[in-house]
Formats: C-alpha cells, sequence, structure tokens
C-alpha cells in the first residue's frame, strides 16, 4: 500500500478530535497566567511532533510486535531497564524519581512503560485468552505488570502504578476473568495499597492522598488544592470567565493549573459547555476506537485497541475525579489536554498503532476480494 493510500485508510474522525482535544488544551495552557506563552510553545511543539510520530508509525507493520514474540520482549525488557536506570541516573521532581533530564528536556519513562505493558498484555492474551481460567496465565501476565509497578511504587509514583494495574484487570476482564481470580486481584491490590502507604509513600504524599476526605481540615496545606480546584470548577457557571479570565487560574490560587489541574482551569473559564464539549471529545475518541476494537480481525488488535481504551479511560476518570475533589491527588495528566510532552507523543504513538492496525486491515481486506 502506498503512501498516499495508508493516508486516505487513516481514521481521520478519531485523529480531528484528538487534535480539537488538544487544542482546547493548548488555549487552556496559554490562558495560564504568565507563563502560559512559554508553556504553550512547548506544548504547541510537543503537539507537531506527535503528529508526525503518530503518521510514522501509523506507516510501520504494528504485526511485528502481533508474530513475533522476541520483540514484544525486547521492548518489554527495554522498558524496565529504563525504570531501573531512573535510581542511577533520574531526576528527582517533587519527590518522586520519576524523570530523565537531557538539558532543558524532561522525560517520563512511566509513560513508555504504559504502552509497552499493553502491548505485552495484548500479545500474551490474544494467545491464551480461552485458557485464561488455568492459574499459570493469571500469574504469568501479574508478573508482567509486577515488575514494572513495584519499581514505579519505590519512586514513589502510586497514580502511574495504580494505572498500571487497571490496564492489568481491565484486560484481564476482557479476556475472561473468573471470580476466584478477582478475589485474589482484590486482595492483592489491598496488600499492595498496606504495603505502598506504609513503607514506600512519603508523609507529603500520604497526607495528599488523605486531604480530599477532609480538606477543609486543613485549607492552607494539605487541603489547599482540592480546595481551589473544586472552588475553581464550580465558579465556572454555564458559560465560564472567559479565556485569560479566570480568577482562581489568573490569579494563582489554582496549582499546577497546566498540568494535573487543567480540567478546572477548563471549568472555570470555559464554563460547563466547555466540560461538556471536553467530555464529549473524550467520549467520541473512545467510541472511535471501541469500533475499531470490535471490528479488528485478531485477538492481539482487539487487546491492544482494548488495552489504550482502559488507558484513557483511567487517565481521565482519576484526573476528573481529583479535580472534583472525589479521588485523592496522584498527579495523573488529562489525555492530550495536560502539558507535558511525555504522555503526549506516547498516547499519539499508541494512535499511530491503531492508525497501522486499521491500514493493514483494510490492505487485508481488498487482498481477500
Amino acid at each position: 500500500m502506498n503512501i498516499t493510500q495508508t493516508i486516505k485508510h487513516l481514521d481521520w474522525l478519531l485523529i480531528a478530535a484528538v487534535f480539537l482535544l488538544s487544542g482546547l488544551g493548548l488555549l487552556t495552557v496559554y490562558s495560564a497566567g504568565n507563563s502560559g506563552s512559554a508553556f504553550f510553545e512547548k506544548q504547541l511543539i510537543w503537539l507537531s511532533i506527535g503528529f508526525f510520530v503518530m503518521l510514522a508509525v501509523s506507516f510501520f507493520d504494528y504485526r511485528i510486535f502481533k508474530n513475533y514474540s522476541s520483540s514484544v520482549l525486547g521492548i518489554y525488557l527495554f522498558a524496565v531497564v529504563l525504570l531501573l536506570f531512573l535510581f542511577i541516573f533520574g531526576s528527582n521532581i517533587r519527590g518522586s524519581l520519576a524523570w530523565f533530564r537531557f538539558g532543558g528536556i524532561a522525560f517520563e519513562p512511566v509513560e513508555l512503560v504504559k504502552l509497552v505493558l499493553i502491548i505485552t498484555l495484548a500479545k500474551y492474551f490474544s494467545a491464551r485468552h480461552t485458557e485464561i481460567y488455568r492459574w499459570h496465565h493469571f500469574i504469568v501476565s501479574g508478573i508482567y505488570v509486577s515488575l514494572p509497578l513495584l519499581l514505579v511504587l519505590v519512586q514513589p509514583d502510586f497514580g502511574s502504578a495504580a494505572i498500571l494495574f487497571f490496564i492489568w484487570l481491565g484486560l484481564l476482564a476482557i479476556a475472561g476473568l473468573k471470580a476466584k481470580h478477582f478475589l485474589v486481584l482484590v486482595s492483592l491490590l489491598l496488600v499492595v495499597s498496606f504495603f505502598g502507604w506504609s513503607y514506600v509513600l512519603h508523609n507529603y504524599q500520604r497526607e495528599r492522598l488523605s486531604s480530599f476526605l477532609s480538606p477543609q481540615s486543613d485549607p492552607l496545606g494539605a487541603g489547599y488544592n482540592i480546595l481551589q480546584s473544586t472552588i475553581a470548577v464550580g465558579s465556572g457557571g454555564w458559560l465560564g470567565k472567559g479565556l485569560g479570565r479566570g480568577t482562581q487560574s489568573q490569579l494563582n490560587f489554582l496549582p499546577e493549573q497546566h498540568t494535573d489541574f487543567i480540567f478546572a482551569a477548563i471549568a472555570e473559564e470555559w464554563g460547563f459547555f466547555g466540560v461538556l464539549f471536553l467530555i464529549s471529545l473524550l467520549a467520541f475518541i473512545f467510541w472511535r476506537l471501541a469500533k475499531s476494537a470490535l471490528s479488528a480481525n485478531n485477538n492481539f488488535s482487539k487487546f491492544f485497541i482494548s488495552g489504550f481504551m482502559i488507558l484513557i479511560l483511567a487517565h481521565g476518570f482519576v484526573n476528573i475525579g481529583m479535580n472534583l475533589g472525589i479521588l485523592p491527588i496522584t498527579g495523573i495528566s488529562l489525555p492530550f489536554v495536560s502539558y507535558g510532552g511525555s504522555n503526549l507523543l506516547m498516547n499519539f504513538l499508541a494512535i499511530g498503532l491503531i492508525q497501522s492496525i486499521r491500514v493493514r486491515q483494510i490492505e487485508f481486506e481488498k487482498d481477500e476480494e
């Protein structure tokens, strides 16, 4: 299939929705106070790079992962080694050893790890989903997720560790999770949560996680972020205060308004209808992905697309939940909206792989005619 045909067969509705969502994020980042223009320029560069990465990956034959276990094992081991290298070469930012710095550029390996884990589990379950009731497959797939999850917990990054767990749990459910396995998972989650809370998390992180239960008890300390976020969300009304006119965001009451709390900034400046537009775009993207998963002609494709859907859903649910004050603050970004190159590039890379699946499926169907 030549370049013209490949571009023609891309899912342009999905791509358009992704760019509309990213555009909403860009505008909100631009309005983020005095530093907004610098963040805007960097995010615009990442968005441009992301677009070309997506196009390039759409020409890549995803079947190298579908057909060759060695390629999947290779990228999995590479991702785990990257996490290990963080403890030697990583930079500690906001109490978490989760970043590599290359001059003025920071890269968060866990964003790559999330995508690699989806590919790894998609490969594993695609060949074994009919036997998922066997404890062996439950344990082996658990080992695949446990290695990166434990390394991420030690950083510590509780939010990303939870996302990795949700990816595994979601794909297990799609593969046909049994009730007895579910009970084991719940028990495992409780044990890991207790261990993480007691021995891994720092005091400030425990305060952050527990503050959402009663932010009023420490309005200038642990509860400050949640209170300011909920104030921003509630003050937006139906139509919002206007771009660059949000008092919570413009006067810097709202922390991390371009990353963790960008949803609150959107709610304040764009109002209820802006939030509705954002959620509608996320829902549309989810629908296009679901349509691709249901129409996929092989199990690897179904599991990979489903895994990315779980990733988007988990990120969106956790980020919006913590902005509304109903979930603890974990530093999870809003997909395609929050400022940050690592998450944005990995999401576009995933979209590119999904385009590759679509293009090769159309090519296969034409050959069958």
